[in-house]
């Protein structure tokens, strides 16, 4: 079975561990006319490379229609105040195996 994560750092929490792939806009969107005739097919499947714990907060605080509206990109994210608090706990917290 072909595991879809790669080890790294985190962008947002920067701790080492295995990642996951993130659309910056949520594939579930993709199909949508606003998405369909704003973006390329490339730009919507930009994304960045994040920790599991990092991905879930971003899906658990937003909405895919919220995250492609709000939070296309990773200074976005970062920005966003209520994220970045999580964001700099989980860097001080220890990876789980």
């Amino acid at each position: 079975m072909k595991s879809n994560s790669k080890h790294g750092v985190c962008c947002l929490c920067k701790r080492e561990t295995d990642l996951t792939f993130h659309h910056l806009i949520p594939r579930k969107v993709h199909r949508r006319a606003y998405f369909k005739k704003h973006f390329t097919k490339q730009e919507l499947n930009i994304g960045i490379d994040v920790c599991r714990q990092c991905h879930r907060v971003i899906h658990k605080s937003y909405n895919e229609m919220e995250l492609a509206k709000s939070f296309s990109s990773i200074d976005k994210l970062i920005a966003e105040p209520l994220l970045a608090n999580q964001f700099e706990w989980l860097s001080k917290q220890k990876i789980k195996a």
